[in-house]
């Protein structure tokens, strides 16, 4: 689970610094940023699922 963790704070890291960018009107950067946001929604899904298993 520690690994998952790792994962989701590096896809955040990475969502903030594309969702700058974009924001400061870099087109390529939002798409990146959409993209990122998908991937955090689906790790976020499996930490949940591990976490669940975890506390059982």
């Amino acid at each position: 689970m520690k690994e998952l963790v790792e994962k989701i704070n590096a896809l955040c890291a990475a969502f903030a610094i594309d969702s700058q960018k974009n924001v400061e009107g870099n087109k390529a950067a939002g798409a990146r940023a959409r993209k990122t946001s998908l991937e955090i929604e689906k790790a976020l899904k499996e930490y949940r699922k591990a976490s669940v298993a975890a506390n059982k």
